[in-house]
This record gives C-alpha cells, sequence and structure tokens, in this order.
C-alpha cells in the first residue's frame, strides 16, 4: 500500500495533516466545542495528558486568536512525554497524579483556578477489553482528582472515557462533583470504537471537600454493583451522539479526491513523535540488529530440503517403461532417448 492509502480510508487524518494538526483528535475537541460551547468566557485552561498536542493546538488558536494576541489568556499542557513547543502553550513534563504537579500549573495561574480542564489520555490499548476498559477508568480518576486541585467552582471538565459495561460505577463518581454530565460521542470517533467523551458542566464539590491525592471519595465503594441497581438509584447520564448526512464519516473510505476538481496532493504528518516508546524497537529493526533464535546444528540439517541426485539413480528404479505418474521416471526415460 502506498502513501495514500491511509488518507483514503481515514478522512480525518487526511485533513488533520492538511490543516496543520498534530493529530486527527483535534476534530473531536472542535465537535464538543460546538455542541457544548466549552470555550466560552474561558482565560484559563488545562490540558491532561496532551501529548502529541492537537488538542493544545485547538486550544492556543480558538482562545488566543491566530495571532496569538489574548496575552491574558493561559494555557497549561501536561504530559509525562516530552511535546514539540506550540506558541502560547506553558509545557509542564509531570505526572498528573503528583500534588507538586498541580501545585506548578496554579502557580502558572497566579493563584488562580483554571475555567476549564480538558484530558484526551489513553493507555496502550492490549486487546483484552476488560483490562483496557479498567486502565481508562483509573486514568479518567486520576485526571478527575488533579481536577479537583485545579478547577474553580462552576468550571467544566471534559475527559475520554471507555463506554464498557461497568461504566455506570465511573458516572456515579463524577456526578459526585458535576450535577450535569453528559456522554458525548464527536462524528470524528469511530463507531466500531468504545470510546466517547465526558462533558462534566458546573463543578461542584460536596460541601467541606478538601482536594487530596489519596481521596475516599474517588473509591465510591468498589463492593457495590452499580449495575444491578434499579429505578431512581440506577445513575445514568444523557448520550449524545454528534453528525449528520452533511458531515464526514470516520468509518469510510473516501476518494483522494474530497472536492471534484480539486488536485490531490499527499500531506506529511504535522508533527513527528519526539521520543516516542517505541524508538528504539524501530532502530534495532532498521539496522538488523533484533534478537534472533538461536537454530542448533542438528535443526539446521532437518530443516535442509532433501535433493536427489538424478545421476546415481538407476532404471531399476522405473520397472514399467510407460508409468507416467513418476516425474523421475519420466526424466529418465527421456534422458536415455537423447543417449541413444
Amino acid at each position: 500500500m502506498g502513501r495514500s492509502s491511509k488518507d483514503k480510508r481515514d478522512v480525518y487524518y487526511r485533513l488533520a495533516k492538511e490543516e496543520g494538526w498534530r493529530a486527527r483528535s483535534a476534530f473531536k475537541l472542535l465537535q464538543i466545542n460546538d455542541d457544548f460551547n466549552i470555550f466560552e468566557g474561558v482565560k484559563r485552561v488545562v490540558d491532561l495528558c496532551a501529548a502529541p498536542g492537537s488538542w493544545s493546538q485547538v486550544l492556543s488558536k480558538k482562545l488566543r486568536g491566530q495571532e496569538n494576541k489574548e496575552a491574558d489568556v493561559k494555557i497549561v499542557a501536561v504530559d509525562l512525554q516530552a511535546m514539540a513547543p506550540i506558541p502560547g502553550v506553558i509545557q509542564i513534563q509531570g505526572d498528573i497524579t503528583k500534588k507538586s504537579t498541580a501545585e506548578e500549573i496554579i502557580g502558572h495561574f497566579e493563584g488562580q483556578h483554571a475555567d476549564l480542564v480538558i484530558c484526551d489520555g489513553a493507555p496502550d490499548v492490549t486487546g483484552l477489553h476488560d483490562i483496557d476498559e479498567y486502565i481508562q477508568a483509573q486514568l479518567l480518576l486520576a485526571a478527575l482528582n488533579i481536577t479537583t486541585h485545579v478547577l474553580k467552582h462552576g468550571g467544566t471538565f471534559v475527559a475520554k472515557i471507555f463506554r464498557g459495561k461497568d461504566v455506570t460505577l465511573l458516572y456515579s463518581q463524577l456526578k459526585i462533583f458535576f450535577p450535569l454530565v453528559t456522554v458525548y460521542k464527536p462524528r470524528s470517533s469511530r463507531n466500531s470504537s468504545i470510546e466517547a467523551f465526558v462533558v462534566c458542566q458546573n463543578y461542584s464539590p460536596p460541601p467541606g471537600y478538601i482536594p487530596n491525592m489519596s481521596n475516599p471519595l474517588l473509591d465510591h465503594h468498589y463492593d457495590v454493583d452499580f449495575n444491578s441497581l434499579e429505578g431512581p438509584n440506577r445513575v445514568i447520564v444523557p448520550f449524545l451522539a454528534c453528525g449528520d448526512l452533511s458531515g464526514f464519516d470516520s468509518d469510510k473510505t473516501y476518494p483522494l479526491e474530497l472536492v471534484k476538481g480539486q488536485e490531490y496532493s499527499y500531506h506529511e504528518p504535522t508533527q513527528l513523535p519526539i521520543n516516542p516508546p517505541y524508538k528504539e524497537a524501530c532502530y534495532l529493526r532498521k539496522n538488523d540488529l533484533l534478537a534472533k533464535p538461536k537454530v542448533s546444528a542438528e535443526d539446521k540439517d532437518k530443516s535442509a530440503p532433501q535433493q536427489v541426485n538424478v545421476e546415481q539413480a538407476s532404471s531399476s528404479d522405473c520397472q514399467n517403461e510407460n508409468d507416467a505418474t513418476s516425474p523421475l521416471c519420466s526424466s529418465l526415460q527421456k534422458s536415455s532417448l537423447h543417449a541413444e
């Protein structure tokens, strides 16, 4: 497959490169804002698990403008991985489970709290759905925990969620802090994926709540089976799916010529990863340095193809001259005729 193969299969990947976004996930945040208007009146915002930076790009463009004229707007991006600089974005390479990271964020806001906290973080999926859903849930709770340290009352929290069978427990935990919780599926998110986004509005922590990194409120009694509750005891949140027939379908394959008469041209990714975890593996494979299984001399002999010495084969192997079933007999007969 050529370089344009993925451009056909994933229209949002292609549009992200053409419009200068670092990842296709930029469209998810744009579509969330289209329906919930989360950027309105925002002056201080935190982007958790920010790498490679597509959501921070959206924040910079929407809140600070094309020329970054809005100097009073402050955007702080946090991630364990290094990220290429973005104009107007303050970067913190830190752990969102550490209190020191929350204090550093507040320090950049000069003691004030954020109007908006967003998180597009997700684990490296294993393919074992139960494990992936659990790890994602723990990542979401870690993001929620640090959010309680840095978000102002009445603020908004947006985060990725995997809608698995035990998702009701997460809803109940979010409802502790936010009276209005909506699960949202942007049209740029593939229908085949269980990912969605929780849009939590009007941050209102319980009376007397003091944020801390080992908060018992977030445990919420895991021995309770929230999915078995019925009626008013069951926690149910609204689900909103975005998109109509006028938008692009993230699961559909499109031709390279999206607009009639407009010639297609390939675009390289806007920003390559700085230090990805697979960098060493790629180097070893490229230079043929990957470890290979050792093969013993005995195994080599077994795997070697058996060669037949035609010269040593006698005509006695072909008892019947008319036997045409054996290729060896046929070749011997032909060679003897030529010799005569």
